[in-house]
């Protein structure tokens, strides 16, 4: 549904990314009158997420997981490989699905994709009202949220989602500030064909400036994430499509054979923010209006995810309990709920990627034992692939896996 006039709604959801989408038709589909604000004509995305064990709970619950699986390649296998060449260096490790029981630790879909799936199934429902616009201002009064479009629509909610990015105007307006960092690294991202299958095995090598990942896609191709120094990750952008296909197979020594670029390829400077609140005045952050760091271990979405779970999760609580949705004592409630997962992911994945990059001798070392403990140790091992896939703490009950 379209609606280009004022309205009144439940819930808002600035911002039509993947997460934005997501808690729009969770909280569509929760029972809440809701409205979708942002610019519906967005850029061909060719990055890829890898959704993760209770992320693909939850889109199935939502009734997207069949469309998303259909366009997506399942990962059976994660494969990780130290190539530092430094002193000490970690064994190899392969962490399988079918330890914990499962098919697969979840898909690796592109981010056009997974919009195309939500957005049609956003389209369907039929209490989700999709206004195409900016947010242009912003009013956070003690029963209603008003937001006013760059086109004039005014629109008013009890609670306002703000998915709008890392550079949020909702998480401005309801003066929520933030904690940023940066990494003297880029990411370069684009997508492969192979000459060797996958077989659905996901590959990271961990280099001395970061890892190099290759995540399986449909077909014999992957998606490719390679983590280095700026000048170099431009470098490689900046090399013609052979000469990088070269490259790349060599970093990855030949192990899916010869390469052939299947994307154009993105650099992106790698920086990391935290909200200091997650909700406050109506106001609830989702994806990287609350966080944002480097892409170690899929987490990023997928930690989006759980933002939109306990969205629904918090604003349901409260209505049943006769509350405002979008009142002091909701908001603290989902500030609560979201901050242990938060600060405990930006924190494992910090120390992650400064553990890689570090050339002391200890960090090494401590890099090298954990490592061979998860190889040699099985309940270790399952432990970890759970805890990676669905946390014990930090997951709402609507992402919880029935076992």
């Amino acid at each position: 549904m379209t609606a280009p006039v004022a309205a009144a709604f439940d819930v808002a959801v600035v911002g039509a990314g993947p997460s934005g989408l997501a808690a729009a038709l969770l909280m569509a589909q929760s029972g809440f009158r809701t409205v979708s604000i942002a610019p519906q004509a967005l850029p061909a995305d060719h990055r890829t997420t890898a959704l993760l064990g209770g992320s693909t709970a939850l889109l199935e619950r939502m009734g997207v997981l069949e469309a998303l699986t259909a366009r997506g390649a399942e990962l059976r296998t994660m494969r990780l490989v130290d190539v530092t060449g430094r002193l000490i260096r970690a064994p190899e490790v392969d962490f399988h699905a079918r330890e914990i029981g499962r098919g697969s630790f979840g898909i690796n879909v592109t981010n056009g994709d997974i919009l195309d799936v939500l957005g049609a199934a956003a389209d369907a429902t039929p209490n989700l009202t999709r206004i195409d616009g900016l947010v242009e201002t912003v009013e956070l009064g003690e029963r209603l949220a008003r937001l006013t479009t760059a086109s004039g629509a005014v629109i008013e909610a009890k609670l306002v989602a703000a998915a709008d990015g890392r550079r949020s105007r909702l998480r401005e307006a309801a003066g929520i500030g933030v904690k940023t960092w940066t990494y003297p690294q880029s990411a370069l991202i684009l997508n492969l064909k192979c000459e060797v299958p996958h077989d659905e095995v996901s590959t990271e090598f961990h280099g001395r400036h970061g890892p190099f990942v290759l995540v399986p896609l449909p077909g014999n191709r992957v998606s490719v994430v390679l983590v280095e120094q700026p000048a170099e990750a431009e470098r490689l952008a900046a090399l013609d499509d052979a000469a990088l296909a070269r490259e790349l197979e060599r970093r990855a020594h030949s192990l899916l054979g010869r390469f052939t670029v299947d994307s154009p390829r993105q650099v992106y400077p790698l920086s990391g923010l935290t909200a200091q609140r997650f909700a406050d005045r109506r106001v609830m952050l989702i994806g990287e209006a609350a966080h944002v760091f480097p892409p170690v271990g899929a987490q990023g979405l997928n930690l989006g995810l759980r933002d939109v779970g306990f969205l629904a999760e918090v604003a349901v609580r409260a209505r049943r309990a006769g509350r405002d949705i979008g009142g002091p004592e909701t908001c603290a409630d989902f500030d609560r709920a979201r901050r242990g997962d938060v600060t405990l992911r930006t924190a494992m994945v910090d120390m992650a990627d400064r553990a890689l990059l570090s050339d002391h001798l200890p960090a090494q070392l401590l890099r090298g034992l954990g490592l061979a403990l998860a190889d040699r140790i099985p309940p270790l091992r399952r432990l970890i692939i759970r805890e990676g896939l669905t946390p014990t703490f930090g997951t709402p009950r609507v992402m919880r896996e029935v076992s």
